[in-house]
């Protein structure tokens, strides 16, 4: 056996040229792709010993492919007798290396977001967006997205984001802002090859407010894109956000020291009433005669003694409770006209209401109430 010598694998299939050697035991045997691959001498056999191998290696080596036609290729010598070896036709399976994760200081606190972020900022009005999850922490995300349809959910994306990165989830336009207006996002936190801090799964939900997808200054600098983008927390440094759908009781027990006496109060026409009952929450009801509308003040200042504590996510889902802890009551009374006074504001109260209205409550008819009556903030539902 000498270099330039073709040679077949007897342990397994393929082989090669023998382009040197490793001490009196070990021959290097190059194949097609230019590898050398280390073989012990016994577990390969020669099956062409010409000399033009010779060439041909050193034309492998200097990078010429292309074959003499002016010279006769040579006949390949038999395949010597040797005993039967069984061949692995197998596949085996290559390990998945995984570059080792640099960790930063503080990243084992857990921070992720989600991310808007427009394809054309100059054409605000006219773009299209994309979604992001954005991981900054030392931790993997297995996340799921979620998108709201009436009372059930939609899986949109599931995934794995690696730490301290950001993984694109999807590419929508402003026709789908309606569809999108309740969110979810849930999550799982773990390391890979070394023990960590068991981190909570995390469930976090959004109303997402369409019309800051028409506005400049939605979008603000980050540390996460190059353009500008709308960022949602769900959780930072181990602090998850409130939830969006708050239990009424917890939201008593945090507002209220002790229990309230069931009374009722009279201010300016209203009447308070403190219900402690199946609700256990105040609401207000205006004086009524015959059949004149029952009327519910929504604005928080009528309806929570303090909002210390309380962010304005917290507000909104007390007053959506209110809503529908209303709606409740009366929905055996067929005919029954109620106006929810939400005010003008930048109408996110109202657009809730609307949203409750044409997905959970279909069969009740509502409109604007009267505007000498109530203003321009008010809604009438009647009970169907």
């Amino acid at each position: 056996m000498k270099i330039g010598d073709q040679v077949r694998f007897l342990s397994e299939s393929g082989g090669g040229v023998v382009a040197g050697f490793q001490g009196k035991d070990i021959v290097l045997v190059e194949d097609e792709d230019g590898f050398q691959i280390p073989t012990r001498i016994s577990d390969v056999v020669v099956i062409d010993s010409d000399n033009y191998n010779l060439e041909k290696v050193a034309q492998k080596r200097v990078g010429v492919t292309q074959k003499n036609p002016d010279k006769p290729a040579a006949p390949k010598a038999p395949v010597q007798n040797r005993p039967e070896q069984k061949v692995s036709t197998q596949k085996v399976e290559k390990p998945v290396l995984r570059p080792m994760v640099e960790e930063r200081k503080g990243g084992d606190k857990l921070s992720v977001y989600l991310g808007f972020v427009p394809i054309d900022i100059r054409e605000v009005t006219k773009t299209r967006f994309e979604t992001y999850i954005i991981n900054d922490s030392n931790y993997y995300i297995h996340y799921s997205y979620l998108v709201a349809e009436g009372n059930s959910w939609t899986l949109k994306a599931i995934g794995e984001v690696e730490p301290n990165t950001k993984e694109y989830i999807e590419e929508f336009g402003r026709e789908v802002l309606n569809e999108m207006e309740h969110i979810a996002v849930q999550l799982i936190a773990y390391k890979r090859d070394k023990s960590f801090m068991l981190k909570q799964p995390i469930s976090a939900q959004f109303r997402v407010d369409g019309v800051k997808f028409y506005k400049l200054h939605t979008f603000q600098e980050n540390d996460f894109f190059e353009q500008k983008a709308l960022l949602y927390t769900i959780i930072e440094n181990d602090k998850e956000m409130r939830p969006l759908v708050i239990d009424p009781d917890t939201v008593k027990k945090e507002m209220y020291h002790k229990e309230q006496p069931d009374h009722t109060r009279v201010d300016n026409g209203y009447v308070r009433r403190y219900d402690n009952g199946k609700h256990g929450n105040p609401f207000i009801q205006k004086h009524r005669h015959g059949d004149d509308p029952v009327v519910v003040d929504l604005h928080a200042q009528e309806l929570l003694e303090t909002t210390a504590g309380m962010n304005s996510s917290d507000i909104l889902n007390y007053q959506l409770d209110v809503f529908h802890r209303t709606l409740a009551d009366y929905g055996g009374n067929k005919g029954q006209k109620i106006v929810f006074i939400h005010g003008k504001g930048e109408g996110v109260l109202r657009r809730a209401i609307i949203h409750e209205l044409t997905y959970k409550y279909k069969s009740y008819t509502y409109q604007d109430a009267s505007f000498q009556e109530y203003g321009y903030g008010a809604t009438q539902v009647t009970i169907r």
